[in-house]
């Protein structure tokens, strides 16, 4: 863990996501990138050349004093901070950056009332998931530690996610917390019997790593839905971070079947980390 990346737009959610990466930072000698994207609106194409630029310039010295204001906070003393400004609120840009630096990880604040929908106002996690190659670490409410201990890994065992299931494990492993891996079997025709979870299991791990070790680490609950069966377990366990892998072609909305980060980023007071397929 040596490059974080954190949008922000100087609201409360943001700064939760800032203090987050300012923990991490410390622990891991990381360095913070700190992103804002300017919302400049459509110029009239009635302005000329000149007051478009005259304007666009004078949102931007708007937005660096502001930026530098902001940065201006006392737990990110003694970490290198990195500020960039974006003209324009384009999410791929997010992923680009993030390529480019060759960051391990992006933070967000998400105010969770609205799901993953929003995470700053007039800004949308959904689509910077959609377009991010690395974990996205979604904060909903201030953490005053990262000593993670506990993390739920939740998966359906499905063959098209063993590669971002790897990736996850991998980006996890710096934590050097503890992974339930998890499987919730639902009530209806999808309902599976023990030995045919164990059966799934061994073969996804036998394809994802070549061995079954981690099936002292499997775990399989019985809900009513995906969410409840995450959120009960996470509870049961006393997990302080849930990991899910969500389908990038369709953002946020389809995790499993349904918009299952969503709900969990709803109801669930936990931070949540999410990778693409």
């Amino acid at each position: 863990m040596k490059k974080i990346i954190v949008p922000i737009d100087f609201s409360k959610h943001s700064e939760y996501a800032l203090k987050t990466a300012a923990l991490l930072a410390k622990d891991y000698n990381a360095t913070v990138y700190v992103l804002h994207m300017l919302d400049i609106q459509e110029i009239s194409l009635s302005e000329s050349e000149t007051y478009q630029q005259e304007k666009a310039m004078f949102f931007l010295k708007l937005a660096e004093k502001k930026f530098n204001n902001f940065l201006v906070k006392d737990y990110l003393e003694g970490i290198k901070v990195v500020p960039i400004i974006k003209h324009y609120k384009v999410f791929s840009e997010v992923n680009a950056i993030a390529l480019e630096v060759e960051a391990d990880l992006i933070i967000m604040g998400s105010h969770g009332a609205s799901g993953l929908k929003e995470f700053f106002v007039g800004s949308n996690t959904e689509k910077v998931v959609r377009y991010a190659n690395l974990p996205v670490l979604v904060i909903k409410n201030e953490i005053l530690n990262t000593d993670f201990s506990d993390i739920v890994v939740a998966t359906d065992f499905s063959e098209e996610s063993i590669h971002a299931f790897n990736r996850m494990i991998k980006a996890l492993d710096f934590l050097n917390a503890r992974k339930h891996i998890l499987y919730v079997n639902l009530p209806n025709e999808d309902f599976k019997t023990t030995s045919e979870m164990e059966s799934m299991a061994n073969n996804f791990l036998m394809k994802a790593e070549g061995d079954a070790h981690r099936l002292i680490n499997v775990n399989y609950v019985c809900d009513r839905s995906v969410e409840k069966g995450i959120l009960n377990f996470s509870n049961a366990v006393g997990a302080d971070l849930i990991s899910v892998i969500t389908h990038g072609r369709k953002g946020l909305s389809h995790i499993f079947a349904g918009s299952i980060a969503e709900d969990l980023t709803n109801h669930s007071t936990l931070p949540i980390v999410t990778l693409k397929i």
